[in-house]
């Protein structure tokens, strides 16, 4: 007797519909699984054996054979324990096959029966709705995450035997309650992340607020302690709340990667994703043998934050530059080729050398022009033209540091700065087509909807001849003024903007300097690593009168 049970395979971040196909026919007793099946499925045997025996059923006696189609789509992990079992019971005539028809299922079986939760529930979900499925059998502890999809009939199950019970009696079973489709409250703000706690880096928090507002990134380059880790901590409680959809994208994903928390809790914050800076290139960007999402999809519509950046291979660096500036990750294979969404707030922050005091005014640097080199050669120069807010932060003074601990501390919470970033947010998305942010409008939006005066313009095409600007930085300037105006409310940019847009461009003034004195060419950040004491301290300088 032949039954058919639905089911899905996940590729990538989507699900793909398989068919169980069991067949019972006279020979030796076995089960057999064919279609293109990874060990987890092939182990599948042994767990719908126990299962079924231990839930009071009875196993056939004959050879069984489980076909999963198509057969060439490869075929992963124990989701398939449930579909294989349940038309196992169908072709031994326990179950009724016309009952399996339109009925999605998935699950991992333990021994005793029971159902335990699987990846990618919401792949799955949207899977079936797409498909016209009647409804959806799952674990009991999916039931969360798949009832973000709506008009979807959900059944949840806690064993073998209840999800047969519920098969053999549909109009019995109550439907369990869906989630009101309200969108909930974030949990609330960690004091440890809130600007309050900053003290002093004024231009720091200004850049952070820029790159939360335009989607900009941001890179944070100071001695030991300076506050850099703290500031991008913060950028989180900067961000507007995330939306329905942006939540159910979120969820998929983090479910298809295995990471959500076991009691099915959704994700109501954006994430915050902080590799070492010893990961692979398939633990930051993604692949492996089984072509998983990295750190870099798992921040997607949040921060990603490389600390230490210098300290980073030079190769796994190197391969953000394509996914950074197009907010999506393509990982090629011989035999698939999967899309991973990326679209992430990047911060990075480093030591200005390898002892961390290269330009500091009152320690001296240990390290050579050599080492300094060596330690910045990691980072090429088409990564630092994707970063948009270069700022050089400086070591703290005591009076600033104990202004927080007297009570006297004049730092603005996020709360405040949240605020500014949601109006400058408002406006670029009513006024930017399609609604997309500032940081990725394309030169013909900047020409079109930018608003740039003459004033600003002259003074933009003055810097890109003095500084020797690249096509690709001169536009990301231009960028950060609209955002700069935004913040301000200010319809069109003015010269104050871009002047305060090319402030941020602090290893094009360095190397431009360098140059200058006719030093040899180097990279932009070996330049303003190997610069001496008096020119980075000068630059600290006009930075903080700036911010003031």
């Amino acid at each position: 007797m032949l039954a058919r049970c639905s089911g899905a395979a996940l590729v990538g971040l989507e699900a793909r519909a398989v068919a169980v196909e069991v067949d019972i026919a006279p020979g030796l007793p076995g089960l057999q699984v064919v279609g293109l099946a990874d060990a987890a499925v092939q182990e599948s045997r042994q767990r719908v054996r126990a299962a079924i025996r231990n839930s009071q059923l009875r196993m056939p006696l004959t050879r069984v054979i489980v076909n999963l189609a198509p057969a060439d789509l490869r075929k992963e992990g124990p989701a398939f324990d449930l579909p294989i079992a349940l038309a196992v019971l169908a072709a031994s005539g326990q179950l009724d096959p016309a009952q399996l028809e339109g009925i999605w299922c998935a699950g991992e079986l333990g021994l005793g029966g029971e159902l335990r939760p699987v990846r990618g529930a919401v792949a799955l979900a949207l899977a079936a709705q797409r498909h016209g499925a009647r409804a959806l059998l799952l674990p009991q502890a999916n039931q969360r995450e798949a009832e973000l999809v709506e008009q979807l009939p959900l059944v949840v199950a806690g064993s073998l035997s209840e999800a047969l019970h519920w098969l053999q009696n549909p109009n019995r079973t109550t439907q369990p309650a869906r989630a009101p489709a309200t969108d909930a409250l974030p949990p609330p703000l960690d004091p440890l992340s809130d600007l309050a706690g900053v003290q002093g880096q004024l231009h720091g928090r200004r850049a952070l607020e820029i790159a939360a507002a335009g989607s900009h990134h941001l890179l944070l380059v100071g001695p030991p302690g300076s506050g850099k880790t703290l500031l991008a901590r913060c950028l989180p409680g900067l961000l507007p709340q995330l939306n329905r959809a942006e939540r159910l994208e979120l969820t998929q994903l983090y479910s298809v990667a295995g990471l959500l928390p076991p009691q099915g809790e959704l994700l109501q914050q954006r994430p915050f994703r902080s590799p070492h800076h010893s990961c692979s290139s398939a633990a930051l960007v993604g692949g492996g043998a089984k072509l998983r999402p990295g750190e870099l999809a798992l921040a997607h519509r949040g921060v990603l934050f490389l600390d230490e950046l210098a300290e980073f291979r030079r190769d796994v660096l190197n391969q953000l530059r394509l996914p950074l500036e197009q907010g999506e990750l393509w990982l090629s294979r011989a035999r698939q080729r999967l899309r991973f969404p990326c679209a992430v707030h990047l911060v990075a922050a480093t030591n200005p050398c390898a002892c961390g005091w290269a330009g500091d005014p009152e320690r001296t640097c240990s390290c050579g022009s050599a080492q300094q080199q060596r330690y910045w050669s990691r980072i090429s120069g088409p990564l630092l033209d994707r970063i948009d807010l270069q700022v050089v932060m400086r070591r703290l003074e005591g009076s600033t540091l104990g202004a927080g601990f007297r009570g006297n501390s004049t730092s603005e919470a996020s709360a405040v700065v949240r605020q500014r970033v949601q109006a400058a947010r408002e406006r670029m998305l009513q006024r930017n087509p399609d609604g997309v942010s500032n940081s990725a409008l394309t030169a013909r939006d900047l020409r079109q909807c930018g608003s740039i005066g003459t004033e600003a313009l002259d003074l933009w095409q003055a810097a890109i001849d003095q500084r020797g600007l690249s096509a690709r930085v001169a536009e990301r300037v231009l960028r950060v003024g609209r955002t700069i105006a935004d913040l301000g409310d200010q319809p069109s940019v003015g010269a104050s903007a871009i002047a305060e847009a090319l402030s941020y461009r602090s290893f094009d003034q360095l190397s431009a300097a360098a140059a200058d004195r006719g030093r040899a060419a180097h990279p932009p950040v070996a330049a303003g690593a190997g610069a001496p004491r008096r020119d980075y301290r000068r630059h600290c300088q006009g930075s903080s009168q700036a911010s003031d």
